[in-house]
């Protein structure tokens, strides 16, 4: 995916500290689905700006603690507007993780042998929705293969030195019978969802910047009006793609994680998990991040007894 042709190419400092490399693994393990693009060395993305969609791509160099990014566009004056979004392309930032870590020994600890991890942000908000939808009740790997089928499908396919990648386009699945989703092998449920979170966000009835004034209670209330999504998925958006300090307790990885951290390896219902991080603040949504990475890569053990903090 290296940039090739009269592609331009500007650069983009980020906030650390920032393993970029490290936080965009969970991209690739379960496959390619063709909208958030990483290969291992550039990611490919979009970016609605006013009527037009733009591509992008993006490589990340520095070091965790001056990390440093070099984007590129085809139009230069795409430049400015997407900088601004390379420079929001992970939730948080390391200065609040650092902070927490220095009362918290779990996030002190997680953080020493995963430095600079930071969830990836969902910027858009149609597919931070689809791509929850299309991840209910079943593996990652075949929710990969399905959003693929979906982007190739019904997704607009643009390019950025020579390279692919797709945006989902609401109004092409708004004008869809579920049915036509359906054959893409989503359940009948899923693809109803799909549907009916697009005609929501055709219709006005669903709207980002509308949606970020609210606050976390109201926002997650307007979400669940909408077919196929609950609470945690309510919740995902909140933290992913609003960049809110959001605890997701009712993901069954996220109890999972804290029970293994804070609870001595048990499984925590939703409020004991809630409780046992009340502590992280303004840090939750990183932390969370952090505490997911380190499950998945297996440096997750049972820990620091019932609060982990001293």
């Amino acid at each position: 995916m290296s940039a090739a042709g009269g592609a331009h190419t500007l650069p983009v400092r980020l906030s650390g500290p920032l393993d970029a490399p490290a936080s965009l693994e969970g991209l690739r393990r379960y496959g390619d689905d063709g909208l958030d693009r990483w290969d291992g060395v550039t990611l490919l993305r979009t970016v609605r700006l006013a009527d037009r969609t733009v591509a992008y791509a993006v490589r990340f160099g520095g070091s965790p603690a001056r990390p440093l990014a070099r984007a590129t566009v085809e139009d230069a004056g795409d430049a400015a507007a997407v900088r601004a979004t390379v420079q929001q392309t992970f939730v948080g930032d390391g200065g609040t993780l650092a902070a927490l870590a220095e009362v918290d020994p779990v996030v002190a600890r997680l953080w020493a042998r995963h430095p600079g991890v930071r969830p990836l942000r969902q910027p858009d908000l149609f597919t931070a929705l689809v791509r929850s939808i299309t991840a209910q009740q079943v593996n990652l790997r075949w929710a990969t293969t399905t959003r693929r089928r979906l982007a190739e499908a019904f997704g607009e396919r643009v390019a950025v030195a020579g390279q692919p990648v797709y945006r989902l386009d609401p109004q092409r699945l708004a004008a869809c019978d579920p049915a036509e989703i359906r054959a893409l092998q989503l359940t009948t449920a899923k693809a109803r969802a799909v549907v009916g979170v697009a005609r929501a966000m055709v219709g006005g009835d669903l709207d980002t910047a509308w949606l970020a004034a609210l606050p976390d209670a109201e926002a997650v209330a307007e979400l669940v009006r909408l077919p196929g999504i609950g609470p945690w998925t309510a919740d995902w958006i909140l933290a992913r793609t609003l960049g809110r300090p959001r605890v997701v307790a009712g993901d069954l990885g996220v109890r999972r994680a804290i029970g293994l951290a804070y609870l001595g390896g048990r499984m925590p219902a939703e409020p004991e998990a809630r409780a046992a991080v009340a502590h992280w603040g303004p840090a939750a949504a990183a932390a969370q991040g952090l505490l997911l990475h380190a499950l998945v890569a297996g440096t997750l053990a049972p820990g620091s007894g019932a609060s982990g903090r001293e």
